[in-house]
């Protein structure tokens, strides 16, 4: 059998690595003491802790529905909930807010639909970027209540400089038509795509890292100093010893020129990747006050948090016997005794348990990354290795889309 190497023990690898080692024989190497990055989950004082958000799972794709029943049992080992999301305004208003306008105070229910009257009449062409998206498809005063606040505190930039491709198939596209029937029928997100989700019964997307991990050869705690391809050979040394026919490579791109060989020629790309921007999040497990809420928004600008995930309602098993857990999550690094004082101004009375600062969590794209990565990506498959995840490909994915994106280089090694 042909040896494939893969780097990085994430939801991509692990994905891939299951994938593909019917057919070949698979190694994966993981930096860390465990595979599962972003997505692994730990307990403390007895309460599940998603460390780096609250990973749920569903997927508009049929293929990779029908991939990730194929290792999990749906009635036996998930419960499937109805996303209930709100956006606190003083008061919890409905998600997606643009179809909950009559929850509104009327004289800013008022303002939006005026702004969307006007939309209508003037169909001002298409937007350049994020923020001329929401202020064209929502309006004025929905974009200063709550999309510009919010999206601010998540991306930490100025929404004029966020572009439009970075973020595609993550924008809702009503129309005004949809936005006002909506309303006027009172539709609640339990009926729109994406508005269930499944949630394993015990340990959260931990268990997805147990199950996926399983019949698997995982080197943990493996410091990647060199890749060499091996040209006469068309081979892969992984540290100067190991060889493989296949690379592929899950990891960060960031560290990715540090360890190739010369061969490749990447050098030319080393300023370019170490300048791609991200951000971290640092995420808290605290204690709630009970709510039936999944996610809560967070626009309010003088709380530094953007949204309370309320991981205890996902599954009873997540929480200590009598009480309630959430995850808070801020953008990039935050003290905990600026976390404390956040938490005093938030909603359902967080109290802190624990966090964790996590430093890549969100890739950042401008007009240069997508074709910066495809010509990094054509250079190196050209040799026989791949890129694939979050932070190797630079796309925001979740993690349905990258179980996809496995699944499908996957498909495109097996045939080759």
């Amino acid at each position: 059998m042909k040896k494939i190497a893969i780097i990085g023990a994430g939801i991509s690898g692990l994905s891939v690595a299951q994938l593909l080692q019917e057919k070949f024989d698979v190694k994966v190497f993981e930096k860390a003491s465990s595979p599962g990055g972003l997505i692994k989950c730990k307990r403390v004082d007895g309460n599940l802790y998603h460390m780096v958000g609250g990973h749920v799972f569903n997927s508009k794709r049929q293929d990779v529905l029908d991939l990730f029943w194929e290792f999990f049992e749906q009635e036996s080992e998930f419960v499937k909930a109805t996303r209930n999301a709100t956006i606190y305004l003083d008061k919890p208003v409905g998600y997606p807010i643009e179809n909950h306008l009559y929850e509104l105070e009327p004289e800013q229910a008022r303002c939006v639909i005026s702004d969307l009257l006007e939309i209508k009449k003037r169909n001002s062409g298409e937007p350049e970027n994020f923020e001329e998206f929401l202020k064209k498809r929502f309006g004025e005063t929905l974009y200063s209540l709550y999309f510009k606040p919010y999206n601010e505190k998540v991306w930490k930039r100025d929404l004029s400089r966020v572009p439009l491709s970075w973020l595609a198939g993550k924008l809702p596209m009503p129309s005004v038509e949809e936005i006002l029937f909506n309303n006027i029928n009172k539709e609640k997100e339990a009926n729109m795509v994406h508005s269930s989700f499944y949630y394993p019964r015990r340990n959260g997307s931990q268990f997805l890292v147990d199950r996926l991990s399983k019949g698997l050869e995982i080197e943990c705690n493996a410091d990647i100093i060199s890749i060499v391809h091996l040209e006469d050979e068309k081979k892969w040394k992984i540290n100067n010893d190991q060889l493989f026919d296949y690379v592929i490579y899950a990891g960060n791109i960031k560290t990715l020129t540090d360890v190739v060989d010369r061969s490749l020629e990447l050098g030319r790309f080393a300023e370019d990747i170490q300048g791609l921007e991200y951000h971290g999040t640092t995420t808290v497990l605290c204690e709630v006050e009970a709510n039936p809420y999944s996610w809560v928004y967070l626009p309010d600008p003088s709380v530094a948090a953007h949204r309370i995930i309320n991981t205890g309602n996902f599954s009873e098993s997540n929480n200590r016997d009598g009480i309630k857990t959430a995850t808070v999550e801020f953008t990039d690094y935050v003290e905990k005794e600026d976390i404390v004082k956040n938490l005093q101004k938030m909603p359902f009375s967080p109290k802190y348990i624990a966090h964790e600062f996590t430093e890549y969590t969100y890739p950042i794209q401008d007009e240069n990354t997508r074709p910066l990565i495809a010509e990094i990506k054509e250079k190196v498959e050209s040799k026989g290795m791949f890129m694939l995840g979050r932070f190797a490909e630079w796309e925001y994915y979740n993690m349905d889309a990258a179980m996809g994106a496995a699944f499908d280089l996957s498909k495109r090694i097996l045939k080759a």
